[in-house]
């Protein structure tokens, strides 16, 4: 384990977590909610990460599937790789565990863990604060700098520029005191109000079509488990374990919605390249010669982004465990992954036409010189006749 990754966090950002943690630390008065308020910070930061390569770097260990019934017909393509991070140490002494994950399509995945205890008001307020906070993610980016300059010989093509990121929060009940045998629609009925505020990080109370249009996202498969999942955060009543299902597959989620912003950016760059070729000239009848180069590499970018958008998108394979497709479904629903993913089809639809325009003015062009230098040799033929001078 590697002892540089340890972060005694900086006077300013640990007042506020600081003032969190203490809020929400078990060593408080208890509260009738007991869990865990999980962050997760996301960096996409190469186009992709050798996963053996990565294994012979640093000590880790593949990443274990936990989904609730059946978790062996459910599986990732190429698990990513898991390694657990040293404590975050505050000012205060408060301990923060963290881990990160490794995917092969080149993101990095981080999640920190805050206990809770407490009231209904006080997650309400932890809510509302940490989906606001931007120091998390400023720390999240320390950490993962530090262990790409050690990973670096796994990463293929590493971005240079500013990486995309995604955050995401899980607000996790593990118990209510008082009720421990509470089922998700007791919960429902007595504190709907207060998880629609949750999941949407609001203090003021939600009208009712806003609180009925958030509760609708849910999901059970026991009668005393809930997900409910929002864009930005999502609330979780369950056991440590059965947590794990909705955990892992928000995770996967949140990074298949970053790949695919990322081949957005690209596509929308591309196609401004050639649009820009295009109007400086490119349609000329002599210009449409450059075409041909110009073609090619669209046609490059339409392959790589292509593969690279399959491999994202069948990282996990869902084979007979019909609640976790029907979970998966749902978080990609509502963090955005089908809108992204129509966003780039089309773009690459888009690509594929223009290159087909692009190839049939080369040829139209090849065609003009071909029958021009047809013209001209009968031309010179004629000369010769009329001379009557055999060529």
């Amino acid at each position: 384990m590697d002892r540089d990754v340890t972060t005694i966090v900086s006077p300013e950002v640990s007042r506020e977590l600081s003032t969190t943690v203490q809020e929400s630390s078990p060593s408080q008065a208890p509260g009738p909610l007991r869990g865990v308020v999980l962050v997760l910070i996301q960096f996409d930061v190469c186009e992709e990460i050798r996963l053996d390569e990565l294994r012979k770097i640093f000590p880790a260990r593949k990443a274990e599937t936990s989904f609730k019934k059946a978790p062996s017909y459910v599986r990732y393509q190429r698990t990513p790789v898991e390694e657990t991070l040293e404590p975050l140490i505050l000012e205060s002494g408060e301990r923060l565990a963290g881990e990160i994950q490794y995917y092969d399509y080149g993101v990095v995945s981080l999640l920190f863990e805050l206990p809770f205890c407490g009231t209904w008001n006080k997650l309400i307020e932890l809510s509302s604060r940490w989906t606001a906070d931007p120091n998390f993610e400023k720390l999240a980016s320390r950490v993962v700098r530090q262990k790409l300059e050690r990973a670096a010989p796994a990463l293929v093509k590493p971005y240079s520029t500013e990486w995309l990121q995604e955050d995401y929060f899980i607000f996790q009940v593990r118990e209510v005191e008082g009720d421990p045998s509470a089922t998700a629609n007791d919960l429902l009925a007595a504190h709907g109000d207060q998880i629609a505020q949750v999941v949407r990080g609001e203090t003021a109370t939600l009208s009712e079509g806003e609180r009925q249009e958030i509760l609708q996202s849910r999901i059970s498969y026991y009668p005393h488990d809930l997900a409910v999942i929002g864009w930005n955060a999502a609330f979780i009543y369950d056991t440590a374990a059965g947590a794990e299902t909705a955990i892992q597959l928000l995770q996967y989620a949140n990074s298949q919605l970053l790949e695919f912003r990322h081949y957005d950016e690209l596509m929308t760059k591309e196609l401004e390249k050639v649009y820009d070729f295009l109007e400086k000239g490119g349609t000329g009848t002599w210009a449409r010669w450059r075409t041909a180069k110009a073609a090619g590499k669209l046609h490059t970018v339409l392959l790589d982004v292509n593969e690279l958008t399959e491999r994202a998108d069948n990282a996990i394979k869902f084979l007979s465990d019909m609640f976790s497709a029907r979970l998966y479904k749902l978080c990609a629903q509502k963090v955005g992954v089908p809108d992204y993913k129509d966003l780039v089809k089309e773009k690459l639809q888009t690509a594929e036409d223009l290159y087909k325009f692009m190839v049939e003015q080369f040829n139209q062009s090849r065609a003009f010189v071909l029958e021009l230098l047809v013209v001209l040799i009968l031309i010179i033929e004629l000369v010769y006749f009329f001379k009557g001078k055999p060529i």
